[in-house]
């Protein structure tokens, strides 16, 4: 396992985070971890915007979204 040292973190922030580990009974150290853990396995915004981009297929125009969405709308 490696370290990450953080500095200049405000006494608020510090203490957000604390309050936060206790309420989940964890150690600031035990909370800091799994919330790393994923943030680094969710996806960024623009991971997301990359594969929406690379996929390709049949385009729908907006006057066709729009009467498809008042169809399902009316339907439902």
């Amino acid at each position: 396992m490696t370290n990450v040292l953080v500095r200049d973190l405000t006494e608020e922030t510090h203490r957000e985070l604390v309050r936060r580990a206790e309420e989940r009974g964890q150690s600031l150290q035990q909370y800091l971890a799994a919330e790393l853990t994923r943030l680094a396995v969710s996806p960024t915004l623009d991971d997301v915007l990359r594969r929406i981009d690379a996929r390709r297929g049949g385009r729908v125009g907006f006057a066709q979204a729009a009467a498809d969405l008042a169809e399902e709308r009316s339907s439902g």
